[in-house]
C-alpha cells in the first residue's frame, strides 16, 4: 500500500467510467435479459446470450495483458462466461458477478422504464445497473487499474453466470464442469451486495439464506356459494391462516421453529451495534414503510439483527383468490401461498425446509387437503475473519476515496453461489461488497446505480487486490 498511488488510480478510474464503462453498462440495461425463472423462452429469446456478447466486445476493447474469455453452454442451462487474466504476482482470485435480470414491474417514474437508459447524476436508472450489471466492469477494471499503473496483481478468473435471480439452479453443474478453470483461489471476491450509505466502502460479512415454497389448502372441488357453504364447509383462507401460525407467531412476526434459529454471539452483537451507530435510524427510515408503522423489533440494534441474523417470513403471492372485482358471494376451492423464509447464516436450508413442511402439513384441519411444495433452498454466509493486512488495505482505500472508514455490513438477503463457493474452497478469504445502497431499488421500479460510489469502489477493490502481492 505504500507505493500504491490511490489519487491517481481513482482519477483513472474515474475517466474509465465516464469515457467507455457507462456507455456500456447503458446498452446493456436495454437488453431484457430476465433470468429463465421469469422467461421460460429465455434460450429461443437469445437475450442472456446478448448480454454475454455485449459484455464481450467491451472486454475486447480492453488493453488488458494476458486476458483470455470462454463461453460455456452446458445443454439446457443458462450460459456462464469465464474470463482468465494471467497474474504478474502471487496467488489467485475468484470474482463473481451476473447478468441476468428481474421483472421489469410497474410503477417506474415519467421518463424512465427498465429498458432505458437514464443517466440524473449520481444516478444510471435501468433494470440491472445495480442488480448486477455493474459487478462485471467494476470487477475487470480494478485489474486493468493496476496493469496500466504497473502494480503486480494475482492470477485473476472471472465467473459470470446468467441464473442468478432464479437461485444460480444452473451453478452447480458449471462449478463442477469448469473446476480446472476456477481453480484454487486464495480470495473470492463477489460483487452483487448492498452499502448502508453512499459515504464509505461497506464489505459485507453474512447473508441469510433462503427457504420458499407454496402452501395449499383445499377445501372443496370448486366454488359454491357462501350463503349455502359457509359454517359447513371450513375456510380455505382460516386454515391457511392458521397452519402459518404454526411457524410464525403473528403477533410479534418471531419466527417459532428453533430449527430455523441460531445463537448470536457477543461478536455479533457488537458488530450489530456499529452498523446501527453509524446508521443511526436510517437503518429503519431508509425503509419505504407508510406514516406511523413501526418496526417489528424495536431498537436500532435489534433492527439491524432481525433483518440479517433472525428469521423472517414474508407471504410474497397468492393464489386462488380472484381479484377485488371479480370476487363474487363464493366460498372458494383453495388458497395458495407463496412463502419466502429467510434464514441466518448456519442454518441448514435443507433441515429448514425439512423442519417446514412437517410443521405446516401435519394435522391438517377439519381434513383439508394441505401440502407445502418447497421449490428455492440455499444456506446462508457468513465470511471468516480478514486478515489484519487486508482489512487495512481495505480501510487505507475507504479514507481515500470516501472520505470515511470501511464499515462492515450484514444483508438479509441470499446470495446462493457464496454457499456453495464456501463450501468448495473453504480455505478461501472473502471479500463480499457492492454499490446498491439508499434508493437502489433492485427489484422494483427506479432501480438504479450510485456512479460516484461505484466508481470509490472499483479504487478499493483494486487496492485490496493490490495488497495481496505488498
Amino acid at each position: 500500500m505504500a507505493n500504491l498511488d490511490l489519487e491517481a488510480i481513482h482519477a483513472w478510474v474515474d475517466e474509465q467510467w465516464e469515457s467507455h464503462v457507462l456507455p456500456s453498462l447503458s446498452d446493456f440495461i436495454e437488453i431484457p435479459a430476465l433470468s429463465p425463472a421469469f422467461d421460460e423462452d429465455w434460450a429461443a429469446n437469445g437475450y442472456l446470450d446478448d448480454t454475454i456478447d455485449l459484455f464481450l466486445g467491451w472486454l475486447t476493447s480492453l488493453p488488458m495483458e494476458g486476458m483470455s474469455c470462454n463461453v460455456h453452454r452446458l445443454e439446457g442451462r443458462t450460459p456462464v462466461l469465464t474470463i482468465t487474466i494471467e497474474g504478474t504476482g502471487e496467488g489467485e482470485v475468484l470474482f463473481y458477478s451476473h447478468l441476468d435480470k428481474q421483472p421489469p414491474v410497474t410503477g417506474w417514474s415519467e421518463g424512465k422504464g427498465p429498458w432505458l437508459p437514464v443517466r440524473e447524476d449520481p444516478w444510471l436508472y435501468g433494470r440491472g445497473s445495480v442488480d448486477d450489471g455493474y459487478g462485471g466492469y467494476l470487477s475487470v477494471l480494478s485489474i486493468l487499474a493496476l496493469q496500466q499503473h504497473g502494480i503486480p496483481h494475482p492470477k485473476a478468473t472471472y465467473l459470470i453466470e446468467t441464473c442468478e435471480e432464479s437461485g444460480s439452479f444452473d451453478l452447480p453443474a458449471y462449478l463442477d464442469e469448469l473446476s480446472d478453470t476456477l481453480g484454487t483461489p486464495d480470495l473470492v471476491v463477489v460483487m452483487d451486495s448492498g452499502a448502508g450509505d453512499y459515504e464509505r466502502l461497506w464489505v459485507t460479512t453474512s447473508l441469510r439464506g433462503l427457504v420458499g415454497g407454496t402452501l395449499k389448502v383445499g377445501v372443496c372441488e370448486e366454488g359454491v356459494h357462501s350463503g349455502m357453504a359457509g359454517g359447513i364447509i371450513p375456510s380455505s383462507f382460516r386454515i391457511a391462516r392458521s397452519i402459518i401460525s404454526r411457524i410464525e407467531d403473528e403477533s410479534t412476526g418471531q419466527v417459532l421453529l428453533p430449527e430455523l434459529s441460531v445463537d448470536i454471539s457477543d461478536e455479533l452483537h457488537g458488530e450489530a451495534q456499529g452498523i446501527a451507530d453509524v446508521l443511526g435510524e436510517k437503518v429503519w427510515t431508509d425503509l419505504p414503510a407508510l406514516d406511523g408503522v413501526e418496526p417489528q423489533t424495536p431498537g436500532l440494534k435489534e433492527i439491524v439483527l432481525s433483518g440479517n441474523w433472525r428469521p423472517s417470513l414474508s407471504v410474497t403471492g397468492v393464489d386462488g383468490m380472484p381479484s377485488l372485482k371479480n370476487a363474487g358471494n363464493v366460498l372458494r376451492t383453495h388458497t395458495s401461498f407463496k412463502l419466502s423464509m429467510r434464514i441466518p447464516p448456519g442454518v441448514d436450508a435443507d433441515v429448514a425446509e425439512g423442519a417446514m413442511c412437517s410443521a405446516l402439513e401435519a394435522n391438517p384441519p377439519h381434513g383439508a387437503h394441505v401440502s407445502f411444495t418447497a421449490d428455492a433452498a440455499a444456506n446462508g454466509f457468513a465470511a471468516p475473519p480478514m486478515d489484519s493486512d487486508f482489512r487495512e488495505a481495505l480501510n487505507k482505500a475507504s479514507l481515500a476515496t470516501f472520505g470515511n472508514p470501511m464499515q462492515v455490513f450484514f444483508e438479509g438477503g441470499t446470495i446462493p453461489f457464496l454457499a456453495m463457493m464456501q463450501e468448495k474452497y473453504p480455505n478461501a478469504n472473502f471479500l463480499v461488497t457492492g454499490s446498491l445502497g439508499p434508493g437502489g431499488n433492485a427489484h422494483g421500479p427506479d432501480e438504479k446505480l450510485h456512479i460516484p460510489a461505484t466508481k470509490c469502489v472499483t479504487t478499493c477493490l483494486a487496492a485490496a487486490i493490490a495488497s495481496l502481492n505488498a
